[in-house]
């Protein structure tokens, strides 16, 4: 029997339930969504969490389109889901709970006991931490981004070669290889043995399909890859960036990109301009340095100093 919250199952058996993570201003209890899916035979555990951010919801749509197709009867080991886990956030559709103001993927390890994101952390960062293997999905927030897996544990850290080779497994084509902030899951797991990726799955209002199936396609790889399933699975290489370079607007105004997602750039290649609102150049922003065209705003109204774009930069394969 494998038990997650109140989602009990037998081997060969899937189940799903509530975790308790605390009670809401009026009371009533604030339970996650789980999952158990136990197989028929032995093996190792997967995790996998969506919604640490309550306005990320293309994890959401990899989860109700995962659980269903998953087969105890063809599985060997454990799949444990958390279907949403800022609770509070994704109720209202904020990127951090609003009820301590607080990022979800900076408060783990978490505390039981205290506020209430370190509380959700700590219940969740159990759970995962019983698994062999933690994908933590994400997203861009609701800026465009492209597909991406990211390694936050640090080129120096002792499973660092783990967590690499499972965001080459995951497959999205792109990994971001930094050290992340702390309190962050795929920092904190890895310290308790555990690789852990995150995978940045696009970026946008409401969820993608592309995204949701790259996703969904991921979480089969690992299952391939790692003897979860009957079939094998080889990975391809991956494009890797091991730094980021952030671009601001120098002026207010409407921005203008020269170049698409996913694109190579030059250092010194026009990636954006500014204009007023009469069409009137008011700034022409180049590279830095060479990379990809990583990530973007979606509004194209800017103030002075406002984010809006990334560059993934110190490019190689992997």
């Amino acid at each position: 029997m494998v038990t997650l919250g109140t989602a009990s199952a037998q081997p060969g058996t899937m189940d799903t339930g509530r975790l308790a993570v605390g009670e809401s201003r009026d009371g009533s209890p604030v339970r996650l969504p789980v999952a158990v899916v136990n197989g028929a035979e032995d093996g190792k555990t997967l995790y996998v969490q969506a919604a640490s951010d309550g306005d990320e919801l293309n994890g959401v749509g990899v989860v109700q389109r995962l659980v269903p197709r998953l087969d105890p009867q063809q599985l060997s080991g454990t799949v444990l889901v958390v279907g949403i886990v800022n609770y509070h956030a994704f109720q209202v559709a904020q990127h951090r709970n609003p009820i301590d103001d607080t990022k979800m993927n900076r408060a783990y390890p978490g505390n039981a006991d205290g506020t209430s994101s370190e509380r959700i952390a700590a219940a969740t960062f159990d759970a995962a931490t019983r698994a062999d293997f933690i994908l933590d999905l994400h997203q861009g927030s609701t800026s465009q981004m492209i597909d991406e897996c990211r390694v936050r544990c640090g080129t120096r850290h002792r499973l660092h070669d783990d967590c690499l080779e499972l965001a080459k497994v995951f497959g999205c084509g792109y990994i971001l290889d930094q050290k992340g902030p702390d309190g962050q899951l795929a920092r904190a797991a890895p310290d308790e043995g555990v690789p852990t990726i995150d995978p940045e799955l696009g970026g946008c209002v409401g969820w993608d399909e592309q995204s949701i199936q790259l996703g969904v396609d991921g979480v089969f790889n690992v299952l391939r890859y790692y003897g979860f399933a009957d079939e094998t699975y080889s990975f391809e290489a991956q494009t890797r960036a091991t730094g980021f370079d952030q671009y601001g607007s120098p002026t207010g105004g409407l921005v203008a990109f020269q170049t698409e997602l996913g694109e190579r750039v030059s250092r010194g290649e026009t990636l954006y301009t500014i204009t007023d609102m009469f069409g009137q150049e008011k700034a022409e922003v180049t590279a830095d340095s060479s990379g990809i065209f990583w990530r973007a705003r979606r509004l194209p109204q800017v103030a002075t100093g406002e984010y809006v774009c990334s560059v993934g930069t110190d490019i190689d394969s992997v």
